[in-house]
C-alpha cells in the first residue's frame, strides 16, 4: 500500500511524496505560503501508471489545503485539468487566475 508524506524544506518548498514499501514512486511538488499552496508538478513512475496514484496525491493535497484554509494555485497541468473538469468539487480552494 502506498503512503503519502508532505516533506518541506525551511522555505516551505517540497512535495507530497508517494512511497511504496519505502521507495519513492511519485510526487506532487508544491510551495506553501500563509494563505496559498502552489502546485507545480505531479509525477508518478512510468511503471506505476494506471493505479490511481496521481488521484491519491491530488486528494491528499486537497485535504491538506482544506484543513489549513489554503487556496490552491494550480500551475501543474494535471491538477489544473482536474480543477477545470470538476470546478464544483474544488470551488472552495481553487484560486482561479485571470
Amino acid at each position: 500500500m502506498a503512503d503519502i508524506k508532505l516533506e518541506l524544506d525551511e522555505k516551505n518548498h517540497g512535495a507530497f511524496n508517494l512511497y511504496d514499501e519505502g521507495t519513492k514512486i511519485g510526487e506532487m511538488t508544491v510551495s506553501i505560503k500563509p494563505d496559498l499552496l502552489t502546485v507545480y508538478h505531479t509525477g508518478v513512475d512510468e511503471n506505476q501508471g494506471g493505479k490511481g496514484y496521481a488521484k491519491q496525491l491530488l486528494d491528499n493535497m486537497v485535504a491538506y489545503a482544506r484543513n489549513n484554509n489554503l487556496k490552491v494555485r494550480a500551475l501543474c497541468p494535471y491538477v489544473h485539468a482536474q480543477f477545470t473538469r470538476h470546478p464544483e468539487e474544488f470551488a472552495d480552494i481553487w484560486l482561479k487566475e485571470a
